[in-house]
């Protein structure tokens, strides 16, 4: 008897053991088709990327600039007009373009005229196709006096090209040098322009460019209740992106208007990593006019929203902040009505600051709050130290930096705050890098 109870408890525990494993079985294969699919869907949207890049069939046929061989010198997209040249010809071309869009040493629309191709027209972005128009100042459209060409303006009322102004247009290229931070607005030009573009049926060449800001990602991710002109997209401050890679993500992310997308192709660059230093030739726009400039840029624009001076109407703008309160400091600046900077704050007033220069010899992997939290309280509570609350948030693309500043926050808790949508946008990103 005792036997019999035995074999019967045996052989349950037999059946409850094989249907554990059965279960676990069932439980690995589901896991590993999830897996799976993920690992398809991420292959998809690789290969989806990888048709927007034009590839180059022969290596050895790199043009114009011969002093890039080396393996060390970034060349530029429209350096490699071996990728691209053939598509224009026979094409009536419309250039996006400003002063920083040269191959070599000519202009982009100099030499493709030289080369045969019909330029239809220029659109230009915020500062002017030349460059020299204040930071939202109103840029008019004209006439480029070197070439006769109608100039049109993507600044103020007209922001996104109308489908009159693209009838006579068969196909668009974008070139124009960006520091890789969401508040610069070449960004928001080239989303309105894939949206032209894709409502129109064009086709959109981007000349890809190195990214002086590319090693790193930083910063509040914009909210949706604060999407304006200087924040166009759910990205940090800085995003760690070529604009070529930024155009595949806002085409593939569904980020135009309807879901909308854009005939897009990518010239990329050669020889470039994010791992390399890269100095702009050219000035981007007016107050952006050196290495250290662009690098501290990221951290002292949130300063345009205070009382606090930047350097606008000197010759070393974004290089130092200051303010005529501050305690008396050995450095000084005073600030005139210049170019970029017609009617500076504290103009032919005396500011005590910082000179941030010296900083910038290494590096930087993170944006600075110290300096912002330090003038705060430079300033002292009786001063109203964000003074364009609106201008602050569109900024930071949330109202939560701001709140944080005044009850006191810590660097280390900010930064915390950030972490998690940061991670989410990092993997957003990644299925569209083309470079290390």
């Amino acid at each position: 008897m005792k036997y019999s109870n035995f074999n019967v408890f045996t052989n349950k525990s037999l059946k409850y053991a094989k249907l554990l494993c059965l279960k676990s079985i069932l439980l690995i294969l589901m896991f590993s088709c999830n897996i799976k699919k993920k690992y398809y869907e991420y292959q998809e949207k690789k290969n989806n990327t990888e048709k927007h890049v034009v590839t180059d069939p022969n290596e050895s046929q790199e043009l114009l600039v011969e002093d890039k061989y080396k393996s060390n010198v970034p060349i530029l997209g429209g350096e490699r007009m071996n990728l691209y040249l053939d598509s224009l010809k026979g094409k009536r071309v419309a250039i996006v373009g400003n002063q920083t869009s040269t191959v070599g040493n000519s202009h982009l629309v100099d030499t493709l005229i030289s080369l045969g191709i019909t330029i239809q027209k220029v659109f230009s972005p915020e500062h002017g196709f030349r460059g020299d128009a204040d930071a939202g100042e109103k840029v008019y459209s004209g006439t480029d006096l070197k070439t006769g060409l109608p100039l049109i303006s993507l600044y103020g009322n007209n922001k996104k090209p109308k489908p009159s102004q693209m009838e006579d247009v068969d196909v668009v290229i974008y070139d124009i040098q960006d520091v890789g931070v969401r508040f610069y607005t070449y960004i928001s030009t080239l989303h309105y322009v894939m949206e032209s573009c894709a409502e129109n049926n064009k086709p959109l060449i981007v000349l890809d460019r190195p990214n002086p800001n590319g090693h790193y990602v930083d910063g509040p991710v914009r909210d949706s209740l604060h999407k304006s002109f200087i924040g166009m997209h759910p990205v940090p401050i800085v995003y760690g992106m070529t604009i070529g890679e930024y155009a595949l993500m806002v085409n593939d992310e569904c980020w135009l208007s309807d879901s909308l997308h854009c005939r897009l192709s990518i010239v990329p660059c050669k020889n470039y990593s994010r791992k390399m230093r890269y100095s702009i030739p050219i000035p981007p726009s007016p107050n952006l006019r050196s290495d250290a400039a662009i690098t501290l840029y990221p951290s002292l624009c949130l300063f345009e929203a205070t009382l606090v001076s930047i350097g606008r109407g000197t010759e070393r703008p974004f290089e130092y902040y200051g303010h005529p309160n501050f305690p008396k400091t050995e450095f000084t600046f005073t600030p005139i009505s210049s170019f970029g900077a017609k009617n500076p704050m504290y103009e032919n007033k005396l500011c005590y600051g910082y000179d941030l220069n010296s900083l910038t010899k290494k590096r930087s992997y993170d944006i600075n709050l110290n300096w912002l939290i330090e003038a705060k309280s430079l300033l002292g509570d009786s001063n109203q130290f964000i003074d364009q609350p609106a201008f602050f948030d569109r900024l930071a693309g949330t109202a939560e930096l701001r709140k944080q500043i005044n009850e006191g926050w810590t660097i280390k808790e900010i930064r915390a705050s950030w972490k998690p949508e940061i991670q989410e946008f990092r993997k957003i990103r990644a299925k569209y890098l083309l470079y290390d």
